[in-house]
């Protein structure tokens, strides 16, 4: 297929998150000619605290990457705990099995972005940073619908023969060609992170860890006073990330704000403990995609395809909250497609059609099919406090020993449960859809 202007290269990549550099590298190691454009100053400039990286898929990308790349602590421990004002429930899991291989680590962005970008750089892509692309150039294509030739910047206008959307879950390029709706308030969170500074040898001591070994918490319950969502924290090597994350449409139910709710988190005594004499580094908020299968929209258009969060690829399952391997696993298959399309001569929406269908044989697909419920099943209210409730009730009442007679474990539960606002029926459906969400 001919153009009708040569283009200034074969395709513009727009956000040098993990997505945007991880397409931009492997387009580049096929040949192609890349540039890799970035909003912020640099790479990660705009980018807050970071969090969990399952790094097994950018193995495929960089063999070893861990030993490598800026990482912080690789996680041999998950723990799950649901808060009640004065007390937490947790599942503690725990293996060495975690770290070789390396199943997860820790990142800041701030950091890890700009050594994706610098592999990029590597590789041959060119890069801008400090770039605000405004819009998209289009000109009518083979069906009569647009057909994207390139990107406009203020007054500069770069033409390629595909367009890489990796701008992030407000994607306007997306947006801009009707390839993501505007989401409804229950598919969004707002996140509230923060990163505090602490000693090495504390964080390793309050946390029981030894060398690079990491620890995930996620929490329910009580620290976001009955919004619909979670909070979370991580160790890095000489900081902790911690946040909420808040249901946009709760969130305005409730008539609190999300700084609110953050500083309760921050101040909860089931979270004291772990952040005392800590000291701030950064703090900052921003929307989080939470829809899960339910926000993935048009994968590919004419000349355009959209990678990661741009693309609605995140996964909350309440256990793990995955955005980044999903992202990374998005740029493999588009980098791959993209020059297959190329290749043919065909970056119509029928010649990158490959996108789809190497996603669909992946594992990014068919995990967003396999937790498709997850959200759902999260909006459920007694996550949020009556469940937590109930569990420590049952766990105080067993190991509160009063020299009363002692029950079997059935007859606590049973006598707590009366106690307990959720009803017999409450819990088999909310287990059960449970049990199907996860």
């Amino acid at each position: 297929m001919t153009e009708a202007v040569e283009p200034d290269f074969d395709v513009i990549v727009v956000g040098a998150g993990p997505a945007g550099s991880v397409t931009a590298y492997r387009l580049a190691q096929q040949g192609l000619s890349v540039v890799l454009i970035e909003r912020g100053e640099a790479p990660g400039a705009k980018n807050l605290s970071g969090g969990v990286l399952y790094g097994r898929v950018l193995d495929q990308v960089f063999p070893g990457f861990a030993d490598e790349a800026p990482v912080e602590r690789r996680i041999t421990r998950h723990v799950t705990t649901f808060l009640t004002p004065d007390s937490a429930v947790s599942l503690d899991y725990r293996s060495e099995r975690l770290a070789e291989p390396v199943n997860a680590v820790t990142v800041l962005r701030a950091r890890f972005d700009p050594w994706l970008a610098s592999k990029a750089e590597e590789a041959g892509v060119f890069l801008m940073a400090g770039v605000r692309v405004d819009a998209l150039l289009t000109e009518p294509g083979p069906d009569g619908s647009p057909r994207v030739v390139g990107v406009r910047a203020g007054e500069d206008e770069l033409r390629a023969r595909v367009v890489v959307a990796a701008d992030g879950v407000n994607s306007f390029l997306a947006r801009d060609l009707g390839l993501r709706r505007t989401e409804p308030t229950h598919h969004l969170a707002v996140g509230v992170k923060t990163v505090l500074r602490l000693p090495r040898a504390v964080i390793e001591d309050r946390f029981g860890l030894t060398g690079d070994e990491g620890a995930a918490h996620a929490v329910v319950g009580d620290c976001t006073l009955g919004i619909g969502g979670g909070g979370f924290l991580y160790t890095n090597t000489e900081s902790l990330s911690l946040g909420v994350v808040l249901r946009l449409d709760d969130l305005v139910r409730s008539g609190r704000t999300a700084i609110e709710v953050f500083e309760h988190f921050l101040e909860h005594p089931g979270l004291a403990p772990y952040v005392r004499d800590a000291q701030v580094q950064e703090y900052g908020s921003h929307l989080v995609a939470e829809g899960g299968a339910a926000m993935v929209g048009t994968l590919a258009t004419h000349g355009m395809v959209v990678v990661g969060e741009a693309a609605g690829l995140t996964i909350n399952s309440g256990l793990t909250v995955r955005g980044m391997d999903l992202a990374i696993g998005s740029a493999i298959a588009a980098a791959d497609a993209i020059v297959e399309a190329v290749a043919a001569g065909d970056t119509t929406a029928t010649g990158l059609a490959g996108y789809r269908r190497r996603l669909e044989a992946s594992f990014v697909l068919q995990d967003l099919a396999t937790y498709a419920r997850a959200p759902k099943f999260l909006e459920r209210p007694g996550m949020y406090g009556a469940y937590g409730e109930l569990a420590a009730d049952v766990f105080r009442r067993v190991f509160g020993l009063d020299t009363t007679p002692r029950r079997h474990l059935i007859g606590v539960a049973r006598q707590a449960l009366k106690k307990s606002p959720v009803t017999v029926r409450q819990l088999v459906s909310d287990g059960w859809a449970g049990v199907r969400a996860l």
